[in-house]
């Protein structure tokens, strides 16, 4: 070795030991580092929002939030979908824009299935923010040519956790889980130091959402998951039961053996989307659109031709089942 190349090599330990110092530094901080943990309602559900910072975030995740709202709430008067379906025209934000794009690029993907246009006929059963009797044959065909409301309610909680997720980011969070009312985005690892494990809610009929057991825990780290089921928001009338997704080709509730969806994707207002849709599509067309998504992972519950519960999932899925 030259005396030039060892005068280089001198130079270059002090840079060296300070990137070992630094690194070591802040590992020590993240570690020390506390987890907040923040909870509130929004879009007629809860919220909890768990983050790794020294400081506490709640102000700014509930800014984001109301300014969701105030876009996409069906239970918000003075809110652009509100606005829209009273026949009103207000200036559609960058937001709105962003959401109805996505919902009509969901929708065309699966061939109708999701459509946020089907407000009336979700009302009309009984669902919606409004509660009709149970409509006629008479009523279902001619709300089906309506289709004069907006409801953007299965993808506005997805959409929700996306901009918080966002948020943290931006405020330098390198570790979180979002979630509000099922719909989840998370990054880095939880306070155990391991990879953010989600549960799965096994679907039985639970109107009351009193029981809560878990069907499987998925390891879910820098994706967004959601799911959509039958099992929670339902009612029997006459000896029947009807369950809240409506299809919106006939206007019926759907009858088909899918208990309930999850989906995995990069971001929560796709995975949020395509849940409903897969509800809608029922499990072998569900398969279909899948084929053709490889970047969605999905888990499936259905009911089996014995009536008891089986399980379907994306082969891709499989490493991140915990148990």
């Amino acid at each position: 070795m030259s005396k030039k190349q060892k005068r280089q090599l001198w130079w270059q330990v002090p840079f060296l030991v300070f990137l070992v110092v630094g690194t070591l530094w802040v590992v020590k901080q993240q570690h020390s580092m506390p987890y907040q943990h923040d909870e509130g309602m929004i879009f007629g559900t809860i919220y909890h929002v768990t983050y790794q910072s020294d400081q506490s975030l709640k102000e700014n995740i509930e800014n984001v939030l109301q300014q969701v709202d105030g876009e996409f709430s069906m239970f918000n008067d003075t809110s652009t979908v509100s606005r829209l379906n009273r026949g009103e025209h207000p200036v559609l934000s960058a937001m709105y824009q962003k959401v109805a794009a996505k919902a009509a690029e969901v929708k065309q993907e699966t061939d109708g299935a999701f459509d946020v246009t089907v407000a009336p006929l979700v009302n009309a059963w009984g669902f919606g923010f409004k509660h009709e009797q149970m409509p006629t044959r008479r009523q279902v065909d001619s709300l089906l040519k309506i289709r004069n409301q907006l409801d953007y309610s299965a993808i506005a909680k997805g959409y929700g956790s996306d901009v918080v997720a966002r948020l943290l980011q931006k405020k330098g969070v390198q570790n979180f889980m979002v979630e509000i009312g099922g719909e989840v985005v998370t990054k880095g690892i939880s306070e155990k130091r391991l990879p953010w494990r989600i549960g799965v809610t096994k679907p039985v009929d639970d109107s009351l959402t009193v029981q809560g057991e878990l069907q499987t825990i998925l390891n879910v780290t820098d994706r967004a998951m959601a799911t959509s089921g039958n099992y929670r928001n339902f009612y029997y009338k006459g000896g029947r039961k009807f369950a809240h997704t409506i299809d919106p080709k006939t206007g019926y509730p759907v009858q088909h053996s899918l208990l309930s969806a999850t989906v995995l994707a990069a971001d929560c207002a796709t995975a949020d989307a395509y849940a409903t849709a897969f509800m809608v599509l029922g499990i072998e067309r569900a398969k279909a659109v899948l084929e053709r998504h490889p970047e969605l992972m999905a888990y499936f519950i259905y009911s089996d031709e014995r009536g008891q519960n089986a399980v379907w999932y994306s082969p891709s899925l499989r490493d991140k089942i915990a148990e």
